[in-house]
């Protein structure tokens, strides 16, 4: 099978000629055989028959965009028709060009536009529900974090009643120690003066009984 690329070397249509230019380049870019047919070269008249027999599509431009009859660049692969300009670079740009060009089976690399937009979608909302994922895990992480520092402050605040009741209870005991221990002394204080006072009053009495007796 051969790849062909119907050329016309003496178009006056700029637009044809970018065109042709441009298909040809990407070929070789790609390494892609083919064979060009200059329809407008003598002997040729076949080759431009049958372009203009079988092309389905016109290869309208902007400044011819219904032409009588189709123009080139046109392409086929032995006589089977592949397409026109728009759709070679349509093919191009979505990566079938081997399979516009029937160069490969078009169920194993055929992609379409709307194979690729799906793709696309289905990216954009897998990385939207990965970051959905993220952002709840850092929220439940920072959940636990302030439930922890509820539970500690909790914690301080419980053992921090608890020093201060021990605290008053230590108060209260070292209040009644010191009330027991204040009265024994206070009686004991009292009971020397007591004693004291009665020694005096027998001094005294003495002393006035030996004074009667002389």
């Amino acid at each position: 099978m051969v790849l062909k690329v119907y050329v016309s070397g003496m178009s006056g249509n700029k637009e044809v000629k970018k065109r042709q230019q441009r298909v040809l380049m990407i070929l070789d870019s790609k390494n892609i055989q083919y064979d060009t047919v200059d329809i407008t070269e003598p002997g040729k008249e076949s080759e431009k028959e049958l372009m203009q027999n079988k092309s389905t599509s016109n290869g309208g431009t902007v400044s011819d965009p219904d032409p009588r009859h189709p123009l080139p660049p046109q392409l086929f692969n032995d006589e089977e028709y592949c397409g026109d300009y728009d759709a070679f670079d349509m093919a191009n740009e979505i990566d079938t060009l081997e399979v516009f060009l029937k160069l490969a089976p078009a169920d194993t690399t055929a992609v379409s536009t709307a194979q690729i937009e799906l793709k696309q979608e289905n990216g954009e909302a897998k990385k939207e529900e990965a970051e959905a994922e993220d952002k709840a895990a850092k929220d439940g992480e920072g959940d636990e974090a302030a439930e922890k520092a509820e539970d500690d402050d909790g914690e301080d605040k419980e053992k921090k009643e608890g020093d201060d009741e021990d605290a008053d209870k230590d108060i209260e005991e070292n209040s009644e120690e010191k009330k027991l221990t204040a009265t024994p002394i206070s009686a004991s204080a009292s009971g020397e003066r007591h004693q004291t006072s009665d020694s005096q009053s027998e001094l005294l009495l003495d002393s006035e009984r030996a004074a009667a007796a002389q």
